[in-house]
């Protein structure tokens, strides 16, 4: 598990919001607390989030906004064909993060290990507080009609209420019905 950030992604038929906390930590300190570990790429069509190590994540991203030139935009294709490169890519493995992606169809988790899981439910979460954001997603979906936007912050922010590593400097894009 990675320490140091929360990401959690929701989406509720078309509409997704992808949201992660700033807090950056090295060792014991807290070094920023603004960071941005979120993108909306492709014309914000799709959403990505990183925990892990920055400069591997950077490395990432741009290999998997590559592989969505390279598949048309095609998401899912992208995302099996990015997990299976940094399985098998003697550098690429090497590398210490993991992936949220989400369109308006798909959730996606992409490993190192070659992993591109799918939830049943459409909230992924990742990072030291990832749990508590699912935890707090699941039951807020299930007990509220709030918007997947909302879902994401308020999750985010109980999240920081109990983990260390993440703090209440949120950032969140969205995708609405498909844009």
């Amino acid at each position: 598990m990675f320490k140091g950030t929360t990401i959690l992604g929701v989406r509720i038929g078309k509409k997704a919001a992808l949201g992660g906390d700033g807090q950056v930590t090295f060792g014991d300190t807290v070094v920023k607390h603004g960071a941005c570990k979120i993108r909306a790429i492709r014309e914000k069509s799709v959403l990505a989030g990183f925990a892990g190590s920055t400069a591997d994540a950077m490395t990432l991203f741009s290999k998997f906004e590559g592989k969505l030139d390279e598949f048309n935009g095609n998401m899912m294709k992208a995302a099996v064909e990015m997990a299976r490169d940094w399985r098998s890519d003697k550098i690429l493995r090497h590398l210490e993060a993991l992936l949220v992606v989400m369109d308006s169809k798909h959730s996606l988790l992409l490993s190192g290990k070659g992993d591109v899981v799918e939830p049943d439910d459409d909230i992924l979460a990742i990072g030291s507080g990832g749990s508590y954001a699912l935890a707090a997603a699941r039951a807020l979906r299930s007990n509220t009609r709030l918007d997947p936007e909302s879902i994401v912050r308020e999750s985010l922010k109980i999240a920081a209420g109990i983990c260390i590593y993440t703090n209440e400097s949120i950032s969140i894009e969205t995708i609405r019905d498909g844009k």
